[in-house]
């Protein structure tokens, strides 16, 4: 004798409701049509044991201010060679000791990373072009020396002659001639001091961060310009500050322009971006730029605009890095944004086919 199908669908769906011992959504029971009810339960993204599949990274609230203040540094090295070499000897001087004040913290945030001085020398002891940790401390070993000299230079020449005998005398004598070479050689590792640390966050597991890795540089040089540029409003006069006010717009329109690119790009690890801490840092961020941005753009003649202008972009600079930070890190810790990416890129690639 046959047996009808939907015999068999209706019993299923009367042993669903009347109670079988299949797990049910939990909240409430989802009906697909009239009297029908779903035995098949909401699918929840878990891990084994409820651990993360990716190991978010160990790192503290250091690191994202060495991200800061190394774009910081990176930027105010490219402003005081251009001051220098056109006369602007207010704004040469607020650049390079910026990029000395930031290479400083930051590298006191690095080693606080690492644990002790040593292992930063250890990593010197080999060159691999392919790692992003080992490029970025040989580019910092590049730029500290001549940043390092031509900020003491500037900080010589703001002493009295009255208070400078004997060697400090000579020291500043020789320091006066190899200060603008020194201000070059710190520039020209300024452009990939800025991306690197881009790189080294996209190039691990982390699934935000390695989603972005095509906009992400962009976003860091971008937000680097715009924090240098606002640091030269706040420390010079505004009869020298031209230049940083158009690298001030230039760089918060390239900041929010790769931003939105890259928002549009990284898929479900998007979403990390928007929500808790990372979400109400990457919204402050975007405020704090535009509101710089236009400051500068609109506050030439103002001494007092300029300045609010510059702290804006600084802060908003700062906002993006913690918020890039923290997303990666909570993306790291949902099973979710490992799991979805990975399904969708076998997806679009097809099924593995294997040749005999």
């Amino acid at each position: 004798m046959n047996e009808d199908p939907r015999d068999e669908q209706q019993t299923s769906a009367v042993i669903g409701s009347a109670g079988s011992r299949r797990p049910r959504r939990p909240g409430g029971r989802r009906r697909h049509g009239p009297g029908v009810e779903s035995v098949v339960p909401e699918a929840e993204f878990s891990s084994y044991y409820g651990r993360p599949i990716v190991k978010p990274a160990p790192w503290e609230a250091d690191i994202p201010a060495y991200l800061f203040t190394g774009g910081l540094a990176a930027g105010s090295a490219l402003i005081a060679a251009g001051a220098d070499l056109t006369g602007r000897p207010h704004l040469r001087r607020t650049g390079r000791l910026g990029a000395l004040a930031a290479l400083t913290f930051s590298g006191a945030a690095l080693v606080h990373d690492l644990g002790k001085p040593s292992r930063f020398v250890n990593m010197l002891r080999v060159a691999k072009l392919t790692s992003p940790m080992s490029v970025g401390t040989w580019i910092i070993t590049g730029y500290a020396p001549g940043a390092g000299l031509a900020g003491v230079a500037e900080l010589l020449d703001m002493l009295p002659e009255s208070r400078r005998p004997g060697l400090l005398g000579g020291l500043t004598r020789v320091t006066a001639f190899v200060d603008r070479p020194a201000g070059l050689w710190a520039a020209l590792f300024g452009p990939p001091l800025a991306a690197y640390t881009a790189v080294l966050l996209s190039d691990t597991a982390t699934p935000s961060w390695h989603a972005a890795y095509r906009e992400l540089p962009f976003v860091f040089v971008g937000s680097a310009a715009a924090a240098s540029a606002g640091l030269g409003l706040l420390g010079a006069p505004v009869s020298e500050t031209l230049p940083v006010r158009r690298l001030a717009v230039g760089g918060a329109l390239l900041e929010l322009v790769a931003e939105q690119r890259m928002e549009r790009s990284m898929g479900i690890t998007v979403e990390p971006l928007h929500e808790g801490r990372a979400g109400r840092l990457m919204r402050a961020s975007k405020l704090l730029t535009v509101a710089g941005g236009l400051g500068a753009a609109l506050g030439g003649r103002s001494r007092v605009l300029a300045g609010l202008a510059g702290v804006a972009l600084m802060a908003g600079s700062a906002c993006t890095r913690f918020g890039v930070f923290e997303a990666g890190l909570a993306s790291a810790r949902d099973p979710k944004y490992t799991v979805v990416p990975q399904r969708e890129r076998l997806e679009r690639e097809g099924p593995v086919r294997y040749e005999q």
